[in-house]
């Protein structure tokens, strides 16, 4: 397996025709007094768009990514884009962290520096990490995927090959949204390597029924009223928030078609997202940066496609296989769905949990600071089960 060295550059012309599309961006119409009720406000994507097309700074983000050391390699037959982050620390953590739709690497600009240098950030450097950042196969810098079948399982066994191709016989994972799926079942797969998951969301453990009286009955209070919390978020959230994903489960070929032509469109899709699923501001020039790699690459089609590929797998439906390797959760209360630990720890060998006050769907964006701790805490705990021996080292 070759692993090649790689830097962002986008040649100037993308970025010509990039503002020449949004000097020519024709607005639809919009019902007065409605907010956010049927999508992004006309108002709020107007100044969006006039920020980014005269104030934004495209080359200085792709200068900052391009701070931390990236590569290229293919993996069953899909290229693999990934910032390998090495701690100045020689005793750090291999962890590999995994974003999710509609995120890429961009998300983890924030808590990159805390978690590989926690000497230079006010902390242990007994935390330190060595940070693996993959980009998807199939969204921004991995993509387009040239063949169907990309699914999250099939992505966790390319992550397993690439941790063991960098020399990690041993290492942690963490993820939320896709990369929850992705690093669990990196963890089920290879319990010999993985030495904790890390969530900020676990696939299947939210309230998808009402909950019966029998089901209630053995809960203690606080956990019965979860349930059924988590119940009546589940219900608004198929009422008025899974449209995007019905749409990219189906036909993702055809939303792409206005994704790819209309950066205002990329712009739209995403920013509904970060706004309606965290509760703490998200950066603009992060939100921006984030919809850059999507556009430059022309990824909407490919991006989208994880979610047919999953609704399509023959998996689809089933319960998901236990994960023996130790997991720990934050909880962040207003993320999409209220995770349940009595569901959780069916298919889980849950070690942590940690709820916290502030946060959503994109902790690492909204609250670098708790996500950083809980992982620096989880990981902690289990090097301290392990005696100090865990004997991280990289080829």
């Amino acid at each position: 397996m070759s692993i090649e060295s790689f830097r962002i550059e986008f040649p100037q012309s993308a970025l010509d025709d990039l503002n020449e599309r949004l000097d020519r961006v024709r607005w639809p119409d919009e019902l007065p007094g409605v907010g956010w009720e049927y999508g992004v406000p006309l108002g709020y994507l107007q100044e969006l768009v006039r920020y980014w097309r005269h104030e934004y700074d495209w080359r200085a983000a792709e200068a900052k990514l391009n701070e931390w050391p990236q590569f290229v390699t293919t993996i069953d037959g899909a290229r693999i884009h990934f910032a390998h982050v090495r701690s100045p620390e020689p005793t750090a953590t291999p962890l590999l962290i995994s974003h999710g739709w509609p995120g890429s690497i961009v998300e983890f600009l924030k808590v990159a520096g805390p978690l590989t240098d926690p000497r230079a950030h006010g902390g242990d450097p007994a935390d330190a990490f060595h940070l693996v950042i993959p980009s998807i196969p199939g969204f921004t810098l991995s993509g387009p995927t040239r063949e169907t079948g990309w699914e999250y399982k099939r992505v966790a066994a390319a992550y397993a090959v690439l941790m063991e191709e960098l020399g990690y016989p041993a290492y942690g994972v963490q993820g939320g949204d896709w990369g929850s799926a992705i690093v669990r079942e990196l963890g089920r797969i290879r319990p010999e390597r993985v030495i904790g998951v890390h969530l900020n969301l676990i696939p299947g453990v939210g309230a998808t029924h009402e909950p019966t009286a029998d089901e209630l009955a053995p809960l203690e209070p606080a956990e019965r009223e979860r349930t059924i919390a988590s119940w009546q978020r589940h219900q608004g959230w198929a009422k008025d928030k899974q449209g995007y994903a019905d749409l990219q489960s189906t036909k993702p070929q055809t939303l792409a078609y206005g994704l790819t032509d209309s950066p205002v469109g990329q712009l739209a899709w995403i920013a509904e997202k970060l706004e309606e699923w965290s509760d703490q501001p998200i950066d603009r020039d992060q939100l921006l940066t984030n919809v850059m790699l999507y556009w430059l690459t022309g990824t909407a089609a490919s991006s989208g496609r994880i979610y047919y590929e999953r609704a399509h797998a023959a998996y689809w439906g089933q319960p998901d296989e236990p994960s023996p390797v130790p997991t720990g959760m934050a909880d962040f209360p207003n993320d999409n769905f209220i995770p349940l630990r009595w569901l959780a720890e069916r298919a889980n060998t849950i070690a942590r949990w940690t709820s916290f006050d502030a946060g959503g769907h994109f902790p690492a964006m909204e609250v670098p600071e708790l996500l950083t701790g809980d992982i620096r805490a989880f990981f902690r705990d289990l090097r301290g089960t392990a005696g100090g021996e865990l004997g991280f080292t990289a080829g």
